[in-house]
């Protein structure tokens, strides 16, 4: 999941260097959601592996 934030920043930044607003927009925003729900997954299965552990 990561990696696809990842690939939408990068098309971002692409289009926003090339002048196309509205994708770089949309880009930026899928990327962040991905990058949020990336982090929430992660935070999640670390204190499910702290519990499963004790």
């Amino acid at each position: 999941m990561l990696q696809w934030a990842l690939i939408f920043l990068i098309v971002a930044i692409i289009a926003g260097v090339f002048g196309f607003g509205g994708i770089a927009g949309a880009s930026a925003s899928i990327a962040q959601i991905l990058f949020f729900i990336f982090l929430i997954a992660l935070v999640v299965s670390v204190i499910m592996h702290l519990v499963r552990r004790t």
